[in-house]
């Protein structure tokens, strides 16, 4: 579970990882953004999503992966309820950076019913992220 803020009210939430649904505040019924983390272990599982999931495979060290981290932040908060963001060390998890060819990081896939629509390799600026997505 990871606790989130409802924009709309300002109540915390407990949002699941992986849900059939999507995520809404208990209090005002607003939808939630939806960035969790994936690992090699989970990640069928919170990739499973009724909504588009973006992919960011990233490593720790890498200084344009940090910078599109608040980017990804506001835009789950301004797609929440239309896209799911699952963040993917790459450090961490080498199975995925091998099942996704991420030779280059920042690598973002954005993922549609499980199968892969889109990808961009290097990080964008905010109003182009958005458009990408």
């Amino acid at each position: 579970m990871v606790i989130v803020v409802c924009v709309s009210c300002g109540k915390k939430n407990r949002v699941p990882e992986a849900a059939k649904g999507l995520p809404q505040c208990a209090h005002c019924q607003s939808k939630l953004p939806w960035l969790v983390n994936g690992t090699d272990r989970n990640f069928d599982e919170v990739t499973s999503a009724s909504v588009p999931v973006l992919v960011d495979l990233w490593a720790p060290w890498c200084a344009p992966c940090i910078s599109i981290a608040p980017m990804l932040e506001r835009l789950s908060r301004d797609r929440a309820g239309q896209l799911k963001i699952v963040k993917v060390n790459i450090d961490d998890n080498p199975a995925l950076q091998e099942r996704f060819n991420a030779m280059s990081i920042p690598t973002m896939v954005i993922l549609k019913d499980g199968e892969e629509v889109a990808r961009q390799i290097g990080a964008l600026p905010q109003r182009a992220l958005q458009q990408w997505v």
